[in-house]
């Protein structure tokens, strides 16, 4: 059999398979990218276990979670571990803590005929290790940061570079009011680690810095690890220009055609609700901005985005959302940005279009 690993940093470079054997609560509440939960426990058989753990001790504990995993039900998730094992015969399992549980499963396998690693420290330690790897990163390597008015392409040049860490695309979030998708976003923890493991492949292609996008601490639900927040208000910034009608264009495409693709993708059968949620979505977004916006100024903008709205679903045009789209950056995102830039303006070290800013980032990579 191959030997029981600890070397996280080959397993997050190389994508290697990973079963994960915790109860399905626990891989609810974090796991990594790929990873496919097969229990040794469902949740209830967890609970009563741990709860005899706690009156009784560990090896009644034991005793008891073999009484509830046996005859079939032991015979199906051997079955369903072995699939995996034979599947992808390069990966590990692993548990909490890479003690009884997967060491259980490992036994219980070899038993079947199927020799199979595990992950020396299990959940616990590879959590750690990317914690620890990305704060490592971000101190390490000087970060740049690409700001700019709504709608000047920000995420096209993230994308654009080798060197970037996406966090509007690990948080499943636009960054805005609007930002919404129509799945919903990663909790918190699955979030950190997949910025972790990015993090760790670019810095493994020889970066010698890190990019990434100007966002607040909060992108939608999710929350920037907060050593990463505070060296990117220190790091030097680079300004994102366009023209306003290209801006226009970029939003109608971002939150007009593919959010309606999105929700459309998610009820083929049914165009009818797909529509009505795309509208939902689109109004909700701007009534989570009135009070900032006022409530006048956002009636008015709710009639135009309606009558848009109606519209696009009569005739499938979406030229009438350009109305309420520049209106909205002319009332709202344009006065806020200006009064941000105003104090940071001593940190931008560059200012261009789309294509003079990834020229500019590309070569200051290499110095």
């Amino acid at each position: 059999m191959r030997e029981n690993t600890e070397d996280f940093r080959r397993i997050f470079l190389q994508s290697v398979p990973m079963m994960d054997v915790r109860a399905p609560v626990e891989f609810a509440k974090g796991a990594f990218p790929g990873v496919i939960n097969l229990p040794l426990m469902t949740d209830s058989e967890r609970q009563q276990v741990g709860t005899y753990y706690k009156h009784s001790g560990q090896e009644a504990a034991i005793s008891l979670g073999h009484k509830l995993v046996h005859g079939d039900i032991k015979e199906q998730r051997i079955a369903a571990w072995a699939d995996f094992a034979r599947a992808h015969p390069e990966g590990y399992l692993y548990c909490f803590r890479g003690g009884l549980r997967s060491q259980l499963v490992q036994q219980w396998l070899a038993e079947a005929g199927v020799e199979y690693p595990r992950i020396v420290g299990g959940y616990k330690a590879m959590r750690r290790y990317l914690i620890d790897s990305l704060e490592e990163r971000v101190r390490s390597l000087p970060l740049n940061i690409v700001a700019g008015l709504t709608g000047t392409g920000k995420t096209e040049v993230i994308e654009a570079l080798d060197t970037s860490l996406d966090l509007e695309g690990h948080a499943h979030h636009r960054g805005s009011s609007f930002g919404r998708h129509a799945t919903p976003q990663p909790n918190q923890i699955d979030f950190e680690n997949a910025l972790a493991i990015e993090a760790l492949r670019v810095t493994e292609r020889g970066a010698s810095q890190l990019v990434l996008e100007d966002e607040g601490r909060m992108v939608g639900s999710c929350t920037v690890p907060l050593e990463l927040f505070r060296m990117m208000q220190e790091a030097p910034l680079v300004w994102l220009e366009d023209s306003f009608d290209n801006r226009v264009t970029r939003i109608l495409g971002d939150y007009v055609i593919d959010m309606h693709a999105e929700f459309a993708g998610l009820h083929p059968g049914d165009p009818q609700q797909a529509f009505d949620l795309f509208a939902e979505h689109l109004l909700g977004g701007l009534l989570r901005i009135r009070k900032r916006l006022g409530g006048e100024k956002q009636q008015v903008l709710q009639g135009i985005m309606e009558d848009a709205l109606a519209e696009q679903r009569r005739t499938g045009s979406v030229e009438a959302h350009r109305e309420w789209i520049g209106a909205l950056l002319t009332d709202y995102y344009d006065p806020m940005y200006a009064y941000q830039r105003s104090g940071k303006d001593e940190r931008v070290v560059f200012s261009g279009e789309q294509a003079a800013v990834v020229e500019y980032l590309v070569e200051r990579s290499k110095r």
